[in-house]
């Protein structure tokens, strides 16, 4: 009996070392090669190409940004032809920007940033819970760890008049994403563990209305874009259209009509690719901006949430992958219907950055952000590693099985032994 057991014993420890294998090697990416083995910045444009040339639809514009200086871009459309500024819809990006809209009221000493939410609001207020909603905190809400349990994407309208007042939307989201119930409230524990809430955001942009007075799309423009110098971004959507946007374009190269949203904060920021770049530019190392002070710029990428033991999140940046700096690779993506896709990334120790706004695939900005922060840093970005879970489980379950199935075989020969003597 001792032997079966030891047979069932090293069989199961085999199989969590194949495990654990499996998720330290993605998470490594042992496997993984950089798109390309030069290390300037030509090189990896070349390879980034080859991928985009492969897409058979859509607009990308693609700027590579090195030590705070544009270093090269590319540009491509199967429709009307898009160049440095034209105007993207950018989906949740618009949530980094919009970060930056509510630190710039916390370093002016207009809100305490770890004050309870509600001391801000007076057109609505966070719906009766089991929870203490003191504890419901702008710092948190900043780095989706309030306890919101929305998981809110927004789709938008299909007409002006469509549009919700910003309090009905809180209430209820008429366009919410699929699956989703478009009710923002308090569903667990806040600052208890992470959790993805576009309705943390829709009620950030509230919180600025409430406090500067002004629109939300009129406080971002005056407080942060003018500052900036980025004329060609803005949440207003009839100036956006003023603007001229890059086709809305499907999976199948179709063109999408615009669609309004309430949720601006969350999800309807409109840039242009050179203004991104210039956003990247002010964080380098000696970039020049007035709008936040270095200190709050680091604060906003110091680790703020975690998952599976990674960081994964500061205060409205996600951190993909440690810079080998002692710090993080930080920015934001989006992800919108039909098929809107967008990626920043930027290295503030070394003011390196990457800029991919695209429509007509569904992956595309993401996957190619993700491959430059593996060539720059060796380290797999975490959007990168959740792209690749579904093959890491497919390979976890082919190893297990194999690896129990030779214990049986292992077993199985040795009770033919017993029978056989």
């Amino acid at each position: 009996m001792k032997q079966y057991i030891r047979i069932a014993l090293g069989t199961t420890v085999a199989i969590i070392g194949w495990v654990a294998l499996v998720f330290i090697g993605s998470s490594e990416g042992w496997l993984h090669e950089p798109i390309t083995a030069s290390r300037s910045p030509d090189g990896f444009m070349v390879a980034a190409e080859k991928i985009i040339d492969e897409e058979p639809n859509g607009n990308i514009a693609m700027v590579l940004v090195e030590k705070g200086d544009v270093a090269d871009s590319h540009y491509r459309s199967s429709g009307a032809s898009v160049d440095g500024n034209t105007v993207f819809q950018v989906a949740s990006l618009s949530k980094w920007l919009t970060a930056w809209g509510v630190m710039v009221l916390v370093e002016d000493g207009l809100i305490d940033i770890d004050a309870p939410v509600s001391q801000y609001l007076t057109r609505w207020q966070l719906p009766d819970s089991e929870f203490d909603h003191s504890k419901v905190t702008i710092r948190r809400l900043l780095s989706h760890t309030a306890g919101l349990d929305d998981s809110l994407g927004y789709n938008g309208f299909d007409t002006v008049d469509e549009v919700q007042t910003l309090e009905d939307s809180l209430t209820r989201a008429k366009d919410a994403s699929p699956g989703k119930s478009g009710i923002v409230k308090v569903g667990n524990e806040p600052g208890k563990e992470w959790s993805y809430s576009g309705g943390g955001y829709t009620l950030l942009q509230l919180v600025i209305e409430e406090v500067s007075g002004l629109s939300f799309a009129d406080h971002m423009k005056q407080s942060v874009f003018q500052p900036l110098g980025m004329t060609r971004t803005t949440f207003d959507h009839s100036e956006a259209i003023e603007m001229g946007l890059a086709e809305n374009l499907t999976l199948d190269g179709r063109s999408e009509p615009f669609r309004w949203y309430t949720a601006l904060a969350a999800t309807s920021l409109f840039t242009s690719p050179a203004d991104m770049a210039k956003f990247i530019e002010i964080q380098a190392p000696e970039g020049k901006q007035s709008v936040l002070s270095k200190k709050m710029l680091a604060m906003m990428a110091t680790p703020h949430a975690s998952s599976l033991g990674a960081d994964i999140w500061g205060l409205g940046v996600m951190l993909y992958a440690p810079n080998n700096n002692g710090g993080f690779v930080i920015g934001h993506d989006g992800n919108n219907e039909p098929a809107i896709n967008t990626a920043v990334r930027l290295d503030p120790a070394t003011g390196d950055g990457i800029v991919v706004l695209e429509t007509g695939s569904a992956l595309l900005a993401t996957k190619l952000a993700s491959e430059w922060v593996f060539w720059k840093t060796g380290n797999v970005d975490n959007l990168a590693f959740a792209m690749l879970l579904d093959t890491m489980f497919l390979w976890i379950l082919i190893g297990s099985v194999v690896i129990l199935l030779i214990g049986i075989v292992i077993g199985w020969r040795k009770w033919r032994n017993v029978q056989n003597k």
